[in-house]
């Protein structure tokens, strides 16, 4: 199979991922005692996990008072516009859970890319405690990233600058989609207690199979979290295979 990248958990369709992901974030949280920090994603499988983690079912478990809430990526767009990650997040979760407003952290999407890009790194850096980031020491317990078809996460795209960026915690993407973005970079998303990449759908069954060989260097294939790396993926990205666990030795 070539270079592990993690540990791969293949489940029958996108409902069971949503229901198998929020019992892991739960028990996660669960499992400790102060502030949980959480990188969201953007896109149609976190939206069922959002809509999940705000029913019935769990709702009245997940420990909301002491979870705070970041977004990996966000188009740099009004909080009311149809393409907005906040907004899709607010709709499908936050605004149904007793989340205190002050554990909500969105991109800001006013001024100027450059300049949002910059706040959302002060932010950053003042839920850390320090302006450079220990291995030891992560600034989030789960994030949560997406896989597209050309391999991309977050708004790290293929061929793009922000893909070389090492010491800007935050940047704007002005290139490579219709819409100017704001993204994490590599070194924030991969300070994670746990990086999880959720992924469903037969159209990503091409990218996620060749990740997994081992032999693409697409921008998802190089995250590196200093803790744990999870891939939640339905039986349809998965190629078919039947539904199983895999635990792999995580490549570094």
């Amino acid at each position: 199979m070539g270079r592990q990248i993690g540990r791969i958990e293949i489940l029958p369709d996108p409902p069971a991922l949503a229901r198998h992901v929020a019992e892991w974030m739960t028990a996660a949280a669960l499992a400790t005692s102060g502030p949980f920090r959480v990188s969201l994603s953007g896109g149609s499988t976190p939206k069922a996990l959002y809509a999940l983690l705000a029913s019935e079912g769990f709702r009245n478990r997940f420990p909301w008072q002491r979870v705070h809430w970041y977004w990996g990526d966000e188009r740099f767009v009004p909080y009311d516009h149809p393409e907005s990650n906040f907004r899709m997040t607010r709709e499908a979760m936050l605004s149904k859970v007793p989340v205190p407003p002050e554990n909500i952290y969105p991109v800001p999407t006013d001024g100027t890319p450059e300049d949002a890009a910059r706040r959302y790194e002060q932010t950053l850096q003042e839920a850390y405690g320090a302006a450079e980031l220990d291995p030891q020491r992560p600034l989030f317990d789960v994030t949560l990233l997406g896989l597209g078809p050309d391999g991309h996460t977050a708004s790290l795209l293929p061929g793009e600058p922000v893909l070389d960026e090492r010491k800007r915690w935050v940047a704007a993407v002005s290139h490579g989609r219709p819409e100017v973005r704001i993204t994490m970079t590599y070194p924030v998303i991969e300070s994670s207690r746990r990086a999880a990449f959720l992924v469903a759908g037969k159209e990503k069954a091409e990218i996620f199979s060749a990740i997994r060989a081992g032999d693409s260097q697409v921008p998802a294939a190089r995250v590196r979290p200093v803790g744990e790396l999870f891939w939640f993926v339905d039986q349809a990205a998965a190629g078919g295979e039947q539904v199983t666990r895999r635990t792999g030795a995580q490549a570094r």
